[in-house]
């Protein structure tokens, strides 16, 4: 496909270690950690802050120190000049990678030049769903609307899945992400945060917290169903709860030859879908097909694929509906094994995308991700040779 110098290109993607909820990185609050990516990701690319125009955020849960357009805080507390502006948005569980979408098409239409797409979710600190309130009786009257694990369980009865096939690709999740980790393949894409220490020290936290060497079939098999009696969802096959931030920095192509800098990989297509609201997680099947069918390419043109683990269910429901080859899913683990900082995993799919295609030399990377309330996103990137 043709490169032009108005295409979306990423510079530079960063993330931070995924923490447990309520472990490391619960002691540092929301916005400083958001404001701690920003200012790597513009050391990592070697320019002034002043150059970005602009700063979109995404949450999945905009209160508290998330709150009051965190992103505008996060700017503040990194010390990029008053004059850079930002906005936090919120599309859930693919915030940032809406951050993303948004970013790069306000790049390609020419409004902009530089903007950072970044994510943010403490899953300690701000409680899942706090910032909502009871729902409209004119949705309740129109829809079914029950929690995502109901929903899960939805998904693998009606793709029959059986609760062995979900343990068993949960474990795999694990095997994978611990590969990864002691292969050093998360090295390059994280930033390490320093941490305090009670002696007044710091020791440096470099390493997703989620990775058990200590599960197994057996421990999987003996976990109760989390949502609904005699299910097949359970803690188990379900992500983790988690906290963490990551960044993307985009440029148009122009901009970055201009700068001297390397373009890794440009926005090839991105889309949204809308989704049954009832089974809510199955978007991404549909996401996937429209996807190809802007771009023009086939899933077998995909290098690397990663399908956020919401739950086994959700991976696996879209593999029976699109058949991948499924050493290409997921390669290094996925939100199962890593965590899911609600808000931070589309800017954390799209950078361990981008560093494993670098990896693996390959050419094009899908990313699509599940939304709460029947929402899906698909991004498609070239990595540049």
């Amino acid at each position: 496909m043709e490169r032009t110098r108005h295409d979306a290109v990423i510079v530079e993607a960063v993330r931070t270690p995924i923490g447990k909820r309520g472990k490391t990185l619960s002691q540092v609050r929301a916005d400083d950690l958001a404001a701690k990516i920003l200012q790597e990701v513009v050391r990592r690319a070697g320019i002034e802050p002043g150059l970005v125009e602009d700063v979109i955020m995404g949450c999945s849960t905009p209160i508290d120190e998330q709150g009051a357009n965190v992103g505008r805080f996060a700017v503040l507390i990194s010390g990029f000049p008053v004059e850079v502006p930002a906005v936090t948005i919120n599309r859930m569980c693919a915030s940032s990678d809406q951050a993303v979408h948004y970013g790069s098409q306000a790049i390609e239409v020419g409004d902009v030049d530089i903007v950072i797409a970044a994510g943010i979710e403490s899953m300690s600190r701000v409680p899942m769903a706090s910032d909502s309130g009871r729902l409209s009786p004119r949705v309740l009257e129109r829809y079914r609307i029950i929690p995502q694990g109901n929903s899960a369980e939805l998904m693998a009865q009606r793709w029959d899945l059986k609760r062995i096939e979900l343990d068993e690709y949960s474990l795999q999740s694990h095997e994978r992400a611990l590969t990864a980790q002691a292969e050093g393949r998360f090295d390059a894409e994280i930033f390490p945060i320093e941490m305090p220490l009670p002696d007044g020290g710091t020791e440096l936290f470099e390493k997703d917290e989620g990775p058990r060497a200590d599960t197994s079939m057996e421990f999987m098999a003996g976990l109760k169903p989390a949502f609904q009696e005699g299910g097949r969802i359970t803690a188990g096959n379900s992500s983790q709860m988690s906290d963490g931030a990551a960044a993307v920095l985009l440029m148009s192509r122009e901009k970055a030859e201009q700068l001297g800098l390397r373009p890794r990989a440009r926005i090839v297509g991105r889309v949204s879908v809308g989704s049954d609201p009832t089974l809510q997680l199955a978007g991404p099947i549909a996401a996937t097909r429209r996807i190809f069918e802007r771009t023009g390419l086939k899933l077998m043109d995909m290098d690397v694929i990663e399908v956020n683990e919401a739950f086994a269910s959700v991976v696996l429901a879209w593999a029976r509906e699109h058949q991948p080859d499924m050493s290409r899913v997921n390669p290094n683990g996925g939100a199962i094994a890593l965590g899911h900082p609600l808000g931070a995993t589309g800017a954390r799919l799209m950078t361990t995308m981008l560093h494993e295609l670098e990896r693996q030399q390959g050419r094009y990377g899908l990313q699509t991700m599940c939304i709460g309330h029947g929402l899906a996103n698909a991004t498609v990137i070239e990595r540049e040779p």
